[in-house]
């Protein structure tokens, strides 16, 4: 078992402008809780310095228990990375730093293969046996197995490119939860995953006796997994955290009443702040005229000062508001036409016909092929005449996709897409002002102040000299929203949108796609956002692709029932 021990921890910017301001609450041996808060409002940050990757400016953490780490966003690290690179990632302390001297020592033979390589090769190889390494290979083999069907001994070299991000995730998960760190910190481990794998979690996160801090954003996951909730909550002094000491089943209504309170303390405040200011104010014209009022008079102005040195009680801390503008226009009847498409080796040929106005949830298992379908809608299609006049907003090229059959878009369709991973190389080193007034090849540039007045409907304008690639999940999500609200797209190709959003953000995209003038196709394995879509694509475990007209998480089912 394990605990930690969060105490008093703030924490500044780069920039001097304040994040974590005394954040403390405690994990308790044995318990999953799960911390949310806006997007932006310092949950990764608070891991990391959990983690000692950064040292508040005041505060103490305190672990007990070997600390197993899941960073937001698994294997996007250096190209050719493999499987066992990722295995070792997650791996206790020692045998990891054993594995990598390992690893260097193997290389450094290779290239000189002399009698000081050879002894540190030597040396190596005893450290890592030392640590526990090939007894630990059989963990991963369990892993690998359960995660990929295929024992560690054949996955080990495989590159993480080639496995989907559900699959990454899956692997580094099922590595922590069979490993022996007592205390797992665990950011979105539920992004990427399929509803089978997110029940999984949910189920394994409840049988576990390990203690899980994790951060998440998934409604069922929460109410299904977390035994009490803490809330960052972002102020002008930094974030300060909420401890809420049931389930998600109760949060809301706790909440609710939580800001109930905190109002009526700030008007019994205020209200008492005016009585004893005109009780000054009265005793001063009382004393002016008769002596005898003086120490009465000073003793009230003694009580109004210390009344104010006390200030005031906490304020309700700023509610999210955000102005989603996604906008569209219309277009032909048919938005996207398949006639006998495949995607080679993902699936069998399908039929499908998407309506103007759909708004079509893509379902199924991780690396059935729905991304892949997405992307070549994102690329124009099938067909290279239909291509001529199509634009995609992803500011990059897109790679091909492997295909027989065609895929053609209607008139007037333009697509728009959001990148599931946020890979977008070419907006690495600038700032959102930068990218929103240079523009790109298919998005004009914006004066400055209406891209920072862009940027502040979509809760970014404190992050508009921030780099992209130094922002959080949540906010590279919302900055590829708002570019999509740019780009005059007509067809929405929506990868995993919700993922990193916080339930503020997700709600809000919502409402923003009911009111779309035109056609979304989303993949996604979020099961509140699912319930708003009118058709579902699902691509099944056999290879066929049918649509139904409820949502199925069991895409055996859906198959096996037509």
């Amino acid at each position: 078992m394990g605990y930690i021990d969060i105490a008093a921890v703030s924490y500044a910017l780069p920039d001097g402008r304040p994040l974590l301001d005394e954040v403390s609450f405690r994990v308790g041996e044995g318990s999953t809780t799960a911390l949310i808060g806006q997007n932006g409002a310092g949950k990764t940050t608070l891991l990391r310095i959990i983690r000692d990757e950064l040292d508040p400016l005041s505060g103490v953490v305190s672990i007990d228990g070997g600390l197993g780490v899941m960073d937001q966003f698994v294997g996007h690290g250096q190209a050719g990375q493999t499987v066992h690179d990722l295995l070792i990632a997650v791996a206790p302390d020692r045998v990891r730093r054993a594995a990598r001297e390992l690893a260097e020592a193997e290389l450094a033979i290779i290239e000189d293969d002399d009698l000081d390589t050879q002894m540190r090769y030597a040396g190596a190889l005893a450290d890592y046996a030392e640590a526990g390494g090939y007894e630990y290979e059989t963990v991963w083999d369990t892993c690998t197995t359960a995660a990929l069907g295929i024992p560690f001994a054949r996955a080990q070299y495989r590159e993480l490119a080639t496995l989907s991000g559900g699959e990454q995730k899956r692997l580094a998960l099922e590595a922590l939860l069979r490993g022996p760190d007592q205390v797992l910190l665990l950011d979105e481990p539920d992004n990427y995953l399929d509803v089978p794998g997110k029940r999984w979690l949910e189920d394994r996160l409840r049988e576990t006796p390990k203690t899980v801090l994790l951060v998440s954003h998934d409604r069922e996951l929460l109410a299904r997994a977390a035994d009490r909730i803490v809330t960052l909550e972002a102020g002008g002094a930094g974030s300060t955290a909420w401890v809420h000491g049931g389930g998600f089943g109760t949060y809301h209504r706790a909440r609710d009443d939580r800001m109930a309170r905190l109002d009526e303390l700030r008007r019994r405040w205020d209200e008492q702040h005016v009585k004893l200011k005109e009780l000054v104010a009265t005793l001063k014209v009382k004393a002016t005229a008769n002596d005898s009022f003086t120490s009465r008079y000073r003793a009230a102005q003694t009580r109004l000062r210390k009344f104010e040195e006390v200030g005031p009680p906490q304020e309700r801390p700023k509610e999210q508001d955000l102005d989603l503008r996604l906008r569209g226009a219309r277009t032909g009847r048919r938005a996207v036409v398949a006639e006998q498409l495949e995607l080679t080796g993902l699936m069998k040929p399908f039929d499908a016909e998407v309506w103007f106005g759909d708004r079509v949830a893509v379902l199924g298992s991780n690396g059935s092929g729905k991304s892949h379908f997405l992307r070549l809608l994102a690329r124009g299609g099938t067909d290279p005449d239909a291509r001529l006049g199509h634009m995609t907003t992803t500011g990059g090229a897109l790679a091909p996709v492997s295909h027989t059959g065609r895929a053609v878009l209607g008139a007037r369709v333009v697509p728009g897409w959001f990148a599931q991973t946020h890979r977008h190389p070419e907006f690495d080193g600038r700032t959102l002002l930068d990218i929103l007034h240079r523009g790109e090849d298919a998005r004009a540039g914006l004066p400055r102040d209406a891209a920072s007045s862009a940027l502040d409907r979509y809760g970014l304008v404190g992050q508009a000299e921030q780099r992209f690639d130094d922002l959080s999940g949540g906010q590279q999500a919302r900055f590829q929203i708002l570019l999509l609200e740019l780009s005059g797209a007509t067809l929405l190709l929506l990868d995993e949108p919700t993922d990193n959003l916080d339930l503020v953000s997700a709600e809000a995209l919502q409402d923003a796609l009911a009111r779309f003038e035109g056609t979304v196709l989303a993949v996604t394995h979020d099961r509140w956002l699912a319930k708003s879509f009118d058709r579902f694509l699902v691509f099944g475990a056999d290879g066929r692709v049918v649509e139904s007209d409820a949502p199925v998480w069991d895409e055996t089912r859906v198959v096996r029932d037509r």
